[in-house]
């Protein structure tokens, strides 16, 4: 019996082994996050990976194409040999396979077995070579608990039955730590949803949180399990705002199906109308950190020169929102993109469109729930259950796939086989094997003086960061946090929300780019720093909210989280 939970760390130095992974665990376990260190290590070895995803509202969230663009497999529901042989001859998909060494692919859940077994068909007469995707490595991101793939009236076949997954035998990296929702009843609820043992105590949860219509709070994007409940109640609440609406319409460049692609998987509307004192969430992530997609905040006025919409978030910045591009990247060309202000009216979405946010707060309706993991999408997009408003719930809306249970408890086990291998298996070794992929996939591998090594600690600023391979996001982050006196300072300096600075600085650990001393003038008292310590060795679950608890709620969730990077 494996006891040893798969941690970010851990999970980033399997997938720089080479092997093909399936990255998985709750929302807000930190599966993108670790995707994004593991793609910035391979660009700082000089390997490019190619980056898919099951949908165009994935793909457009990761910045990549979906994998039926890339495979070139299209909206195909079957391919011939035939088809195969002609796709495969094309000369743009046949380039961009070949280049590839490292396929990734996001929401996972939501690709079918046959759409599955088309691109692995495809990927291995490119390269002639029988073995899964060509003999590339394969990582599959997602998680079967959330929205199934669409079934058009057919069984649902989710991509692990295809006989590609088995030959593909994925090490299984399921992440168990949770970073979205700090409240542990919350947690208890989406938990019991994940183990089909709903109770009644799970409902009375709920039910605490029932809202009538005309109570539910101003500014608070809704979720509706259909489209036709969001655009309605869009529509009706830019109507009742005074005054004439500024239309911005979507600018867009390449090839037409590239381009529509695009279209489909943005949040953001062609034609996008707007007035003061509208509800909006940015559909994007700001480069320089001002809002992160799924960012809310009103409309609060427009630049007289240009009519750009200003737009003041939640936590009372004003934004200048100026137009932002949506690019399709392959071999490093910009084949198709789009123009848009990274803006959307947030007065309602689908649950299917808030897959991949996280919001502080919501209005969810699911009293018209009709799909396998509609009900815990939704939810589980809030952090915690006092940002959640419900307007409704039927029987069908907690249900989860009867076998993704049983199919999870078989990841779990896997996983955790898999971290006490690796725990257990000598530095030297795992190192090795890193290098040796690093050398077949192309790309360079500089020893730890040169400063690449991103699986080791580093006590100085040198090495990994100083050469100049961290993410901008995080790198910014570091800089702000040894300049800080406060988690709250560094926070209010790089304008996001403290625990947004923590996750930074976890993500900097599992990168082995973070020294204690970067840190340990943020961390508390040492008469509470043993504390923490103490209830932490005591936690034998690793969850954060039993020492939360424990503590009484002395300690924040945040300085809880530093005190343990600190262990």
């Amino acid at each position: 019996m494996y006891n040893r939970r798969m941690t970010q760390a851990d999970a980033l130095s399997i997938l720089k082994t080479g092997a093909n992974v399936f990255l998985t665990g709750e929302p807000g376990s930190g599966k993108t996050h670790t995707v994004n260190a593991y793609i910035a290590w391979l660009r700082s070895c000089g390997i490019e990976p190619a980056v898919t995803a099951a949908t165009g509202i994935a793909a457009t969230h990761v910045g990549g194409a979906t994998i039926h663009s890339w495979s070139g497999i299209g909206i195909k529901e079957y391919l011939s040999p035939a088809d195969v042989d002609a796709i495969a001859s094309k000369e743009h998909v046949a380039r961009r396979i070949r280049k590839a060494k490292v396929l990734i692919i996001e929401e996972v859940s939501m690709l079918s077995a046959a759409t599955f077994g088309m691109a692995d068909a495809v990927c291995r007469e490119v390269h002639q070579r029988d073995a899964p995707f060509g003999g590339m490595q394969v990582i599959l991101v997602g998680d079967f608990f959330q929205l199934p793939p669409v079934s058009r009236g057919k069984e649902v076949l989710f991509c692990y039955a295809s006989p590609v997954w088995r030959e593909l035998s994925p090490l299984v990296c399921y992440l168990e730590e949770q970073y979205r929702q700090e409240d542990g009843a919350f947690l208890g609820v989406l938990s019991a949803i994940r183990a089909n043992a709903v109770e009644d105590e799970h409902y009375e949860t709920l039910a605490e949180r029932r809202t009538d219509a005309d109570a539910i709070p101003e500014n608070v994007p809704k979720l509706f399990s259909h489209n036709a409940d969001v655009d309605r109640i869009n529509a009706a609440e830019l109507a009742k705002l005074p005054g004439f609406a500024m239309r911005f319409l979507m600018k867009s460049a390449g090839g037409a199906s590239s381009v529509e692609g695009l279209i489909r998987g943005c949040l953001s509307p062609e034609t996008l109308e707007l007035k003061k004192g509208a509800a909006v969430m940015f559909t994007k992530n700001d480069p320089a950190g001002r809002f992160v997609n799924g960012t809310l905040g009103v409309v609060v006025d427009f630049a007289k020169a240009d009519n750009t919409p200003v737009v003041e978030t939640r936590d009372g910045k004003r934004v200048y929102v100026e137009p932002a591009d949506w690019k399709l990247e392959t071999d490093g060309k910009v084949r198709a993109s789009i123009t848009q202000h990274p803006l959307r009216l947030a007065w309602a979405m689908t649950v299917h469109k808030s897959q991949g946010q996280s919001l502080d707060a919501a209005v969810i309706d699911l009293s018209r729930a009709f799909e396998y993991g509609q009900g815990y999408v939704a939810l589980s997009r809030v952090r915690t259950l006092s940002g959640l408003y419900l307007l409704g719930l039927n029987n069908r809306a907690l249900s989860v796939h009867p076998e993704i249970i049983e199919k999870d408890a078989d990841f779990r086990a896997s996983s955790r086989a898999a971290a006490a291998a690796f725990t257990d298996m000598p530095r030297d070794e795992l190192q090795d094997m890193q290098k040796r992929f690093v050398k077949a996939a192309g790309g360079a591998w500089m020893d730890e003086e040169q400063g690449s090594d991103a699986g080791s600690r580093h006590e100085s600023r040198g090495g990994f960061a100083a050469a100049g391979f961290m993410p901008g996001r995080l790198a910014e982050t570091l800089e702000a946090v040894r300049d800080a006196r406060t988690l709250s300072e560094a926070a209010d300096a790089r304008g996001l929300a403290v625990s947004t600075i923590v996750h930074h600085l976890e993500e900097l650990s599992a990168l082995g780019v973070l020294a204690k001393k970067d840190y340990e003038h943020l961390l508390p008292e040492d008469e509470a720093l043993e504390e923490i310590r103490a209830a932490l060795a005591e936690s034998e679950d690793e969850k954060l909210a039993p020492v939360f608890r424990a503590l009484g709620g002395r300690h924040s969730f945040e300085v809880i989280r530093l005190a343990r990077l600190a262990k």
